[in-house]
């Protein structure tokens, strides 16, 4: 099966989505010797004989540290600046809560560096109320090969989720995975988990993963609730070239999660390593077999495959449902700006939202993909609106911006800007009737004429295009245009930071011909949907928004 992650080591609903997908706790501010809590130190130049207890009489070794039992409020400190071979492990014996974590931490001045040899950098076993933060994880060969460099598993019988984790302003680099959270077979894992402004980089199948049981879809288990992840960069996680059988080499991989946020972070340069035999190949950031999922603000670009599949920004892939992706950018990616994938004949793929995301110059690699993309066995319920694609050649690489493979169901797709520069703007592979995919109130152009498959016919006009196929009407009106919206890039607005944190808004596309593509799109609020608060930018909608992820009042 497609997108079943081989992570061994050893061992519209949109607002139903919005309210149920509820945010972990806040991050509790850990004090010195809080509730009674002890704090231990390490330093190179300390002695594993004494009591650790202060940087004068500090520990020298990880394995030393290990072998004291942690308690709630216990504090594990590092010398910043120094390096420390070896593991940390936290086990069963080791546990805080919510209030009194357990914190790792460094002390002084800088991040202490943990370098790991052939084994992970941290391992957070069948415990939690644990918090990991400014700390910097390196490996060897053999940890890129075979280990985590913080490894976060739960293996106990049943569906027990363990509460409260953080992992915060850490760097992993040089490992299988960078940072991992695995479940168990029966569906036990962790709770309330935030992953926040970390790197993940160097590493070999996945900057950041999820993972857990195997999805049934009659009564599906998901491992892991109320994951939030956060300003991570993930880049240059290379994939492995001799792995045949499994996708390796993405940034963010959400898997077995139910109720979860990516939003702010920055995958791009994954992937390159990834093996030319495989099936499957690596995305920036996506997600599969989880539900409520929200996939927001981030920046996804130059991702790359090594094989004839994937290499592309986003992916809401296998048995995922009621899940969002918005506000997002995307560019220069080998494969797709955003995907959303079925390969299993069963209804899990469903209920999902793709809105107010731009794609610009994807497919850079693989023509079979395009700016937006379906590829479905039995994709259905999938709203696709108020999105910017331009797709640009690249080479003999003609990607189009919207491409639908066959077997979809119940999909619509409104208010998008379609752009290329000579290649078709919409490849559909199968005449689709309005039933299993409706288009409404779209922009679709290319310079001289359209060029748009729909099955086996092509069609050089859109007027021709309605009236063979009865797509782009709303009852007797006639929806959409082919006419030029002038995209061009623009800054964010000065009252505020673009969508990805105060920096400049990277690739950001609207129209500057907004009056002529004035009466084109479709109230949304007419067919059932919510248009949302605001825009890409963040600016709030007053009304029923028209085309594309950028809003632009049209000019007097």
């Amino acid at each position: 099966m497609r997108r079943r992650i081989d992570y061994r080591v050893g061992l519209s609903a949109t607002a139903l989505l919005l309210v149920a997908c509820s945010m972990p706790a806040p991050h509790v501010p850990v004090l010195e010797n809080r509730q009674g809590g002890r704090t231990f130190y390490l330093s190179p130049d300390g002695a594993d004989k004494d009591d650790g207890r202060t940087p004068q009489t500090a520990w020298r070794t990880l394995r030393r540290a290990d072998a004291v039992r942690l308690k709630p409020g216990d504090r594990l400190l590092l010398k910043g600046g120094a390096r420390f071979p070896g593991t940390l492990s936290i086990g069963p014996g080791d546990a805080g809560n919510a209030r009194s974590p357990v914190v790792i931490d460094s002390y002084g001045a800088g991040r202490a560096v943990i370098t790991a040899e052939g084994t992970r950098g941290i391992e957070v076993y069948n415990t939690s109320g644990i918090v990991i933060r400014n700390l910097v994880l390196a490996g060897n060969g053999t940890s890129y090969r075979s280990q985590d460099g913080i490894g976060i598993v739960s293996d106990l019988p049943g569906k027990r989720k363990l509460p409260y984790v953080r992992v915060t302003g850490v760097d992993v680099s040089g490992f299988r995975n960078g940072i991992r959270l695995h479940g168990g077979r029966e569906g036990s894992g962790f709770r309330d988990v935030v992953i926040d402004d970390c790197a993940v980089h160097g590493n070999r199948d996945a900057g950041l993963v999820s993972d857990g049981p195997a999805f049934h879809p009659g009564a599906p288990v998901y491992a892991h609730e109320q994951v939030k992840v956060s300003k991570v960069a993930a880049f240059r996680n290379d994939g492995d070239p001799k792995a045949s059988g499994h996708n390796t080499g993405s940034g963010i991989v959400l898997g077995s999660v139910r109720g979860g946020v990516v939003e702010g972070s920055d995958a791009h340069d994954n992937g390159a390593s990834s093996s030319p035999d495989a099936m499957e190949g690596p995305e920036g950031i996506w997600t599969y077999d989880s539900t409520r999922i929200v996939l927001q603000r981030n920046v996804a670009h130059d991702n790359h495959t090594g094989s004839r599949a994937d290499g592309g920004g986003f992916d809401l892939d296998n048995n995922v449902s009621y899940s969002l992706m918005q506000y997002n950018l995307s560019y220069g990616n080998d494969g797709a700006g955003f995907l959303a994938f079925s390969a299993v004949p069963n209804k899990a793929h469903t209920d999902n939202t793709i809105r107010y995301n731009i794609s610009r110059d994807n497919a850079r690699k693989l023509q079979d993909y395009g700016g937006i993309v379906l590829i479905g066995s039995r994709i259905s319920n999938l709203a696709i609106y108020q999105n910017t694609v331009l797709a640009r050649a690249n080479g003999t690489v003609r990607a189009p911006a919207l491409r639908l493979r066959p077997h979809l169901g119940a999909v619509s797709v409104r208010n998008n800007v379609f752009v290329t520069d000579g290649s078709p703007v919409v490849v559909a592979q199968d005449a689709f009737g309005t039933s299993q995919v409706e288009m409404q109130g779209n922009d679709y152009h290319s310079p001289r004429s359209l060029s748009l498959q729909w099955g086996e016919s092509w069609y050089s006009e859109l007027a021709a295009w309605r009236n063979a196929t009865g797509q782009e009407t709303q009852g007797p009106r006639a929806t959409g245009t082919s006419a030029d919206p002038c995209l061009a890039d623009v800054p964010p607005p000065a009252n505020g930071p673009g969508p990805h944190g105060s920096g400049p808004a990277r690739g950001a596309l609207a129209s500057q011909c907004a009056q002529a593509l004035a009466g084109a799109a479709v109230d949304l609020r007419t067919v059932g949907i919510d248009p949302g608060p605001v825009d890409y930018f963040g600016r709030p909608l007053s009304g029923s928004p028209g085309l594309g992820a950028v809003q632009v009042a049209p000019k007097a």
